[in-house]
């Protein structure tokens, strides 16, 4: 079956062996993830369970850091809609990093592009979505003297002359073939991947020296940093490294990645209890078989189900007790109902939490500001 991954669309069943070989990204292996521990302790569950799964340049970030070049990390969002849990994924494992590590996090938001890509989006919607995402990045507990929020059009003032330098080395012709562009395109499409590399070099211009770069983000947007890899050298700057994450899937079915236009598809960080509890019982997409007598005989899929998916790459970082839950739905002893009610516990718990914390976010966002 035919899939298609960029950075602004994600369709079919993604083939992820299949496109660590198109990327040209290379597969976290045990020698990658014994060298993470040497610094970490312990190895996050999103690692162990291949959520993150690939990497570009991992091995120069540890080995750099363990130099005495402390690496900084760097993700984003661009603020065209409410957040969602699949946003919340790599950020998670963002913090982590940087918790274990003590690294700075340049956060951008590139209000600007979904402005440049989407027909029906305003600078007035995008700064409201701005506003409220980055509620949502606050209330994971980042460290606000380590962490540094970029948003393009309030600080183009350090951003727009290294863009202009990135601009001036990308043909149109390469960006065309690396994200589908054509003479259609509008010219802020093809001069935007400039701004979404600043980052990765910015905080070397700024302290005028060589920092390494690490970004954490879902498969989709590596095009954008394979651009910058070919670019950052021919500008005197380090690569980016990079370490790439898996779609959570959508409640309606384990292929794709969620869709914050979808309602049926997604929970969003504001969601209460009823609408959370309605939404996985009505759309989340069953491994179960038709009838109850058939499953306690046959028993349930678990890799199909996205109750168990959403558990294995979020909501259970507890190995045993996702072990028994696996082979008690395979087996038949746990129904899809059942299933269902775990992961909305684990849901509203979390969001809960993250709710009160958003609230107090309000007042915090000003640190976080350059």
């Amino acid at each position: 079956m035919g899939f298609s991954v960029t950075p602004w669309e994600v369709k079919g069943e993604v083939d992820y062996d299949r496109l660590i070989k198109e990327f040209g990204v290379e597969k976290i292996n045990e020698e990658v993830l014994n060298s993470l521990k040497k610094h970490t302790k312990d190895i996050h569950f999103m690692l162990r369970r291949k959520v993150f799964f690939a990497h570009r340049d991992l091995k120069f970030i540890l080995n750099e850091y363990e130099k005495g070049n402390k690496f900084y990390l760097y993700t984003g969002r661009a603020p065209s809609g409410p957040v969602h849990i699949g946003h919340l994924l790599p950020w998670i494992f963002t913090k982590w990093l940087q918790d274990k590590f003590d690294v700075e996090l340049w956060f951008q938001f590139p209000d600007e592009e979904k402005f440049l890509f989407k027909d029906n989006l305003t600078f007035d919607d995008t700064e409201k979505y701005l506003q409220e995402n980055m509620l949502d990045v606050i209330a994971l507990g980042f460290d606000p003297k380590k962490t540094k929020f970029l948003i393009d059009t309030k600080n183009s003032n350090i951003m727009y002359k290294e863009a202009c330098k990135v601009a001036k080395k990308i043909t149109f012709s390469q960006v065309k073939s690396s994200f589908g562009l054509n003479e259609q395109s509008n010219i802020g499409e093809i001069f935007y991947t400039s701004m979404q590399t600043v980052p990765a070099f910015l905080p070397s211009v700024l302290k005028n020296k060589k920092i390494p770069c690490l970004i954490p983000h879902a498969v989709d947007q590596d095009p954008h940093f394979r651009l910058t890899r070919d670019i950052l050298p021919k500008l005197g700057h380090y690569k980016p490294a990079s370490i790439q994450c898996v779609f959570l899937p959508p409640l309606t079915g384990i292929h794709g990645k969620m869709s914050a236009s979808d309602e049926s598809s997604a929970i969003y960080t504001t969601d209460s209890p009823e609408v959370i509890t309605k939404k996985i019982n009505k759309y989340a997409f069953s491994g179960g078989q038709a009838t109850i007598e058939e499953h306690r005989k046959k028993g349930g899929n678990p890799d199909i189900d996205v109750s168990y998916q959403w558990l294995r790459m979020f909501f259970e970082p507890d190995d045993k007790k996702l072990e028994k839950i696996y082979n008690d739905y395979k087996s038949g002893k746990l129904l899809t109902g059942e299933l269902k009610a775990i992961l909305i516990e684990k849901v509203t718990s979390f969001l809960k939490e993250h709710q009160k914390k958003r609230e107090l976010a309000k007042k915090q966002v000003s640190k976080f500001l350059i």
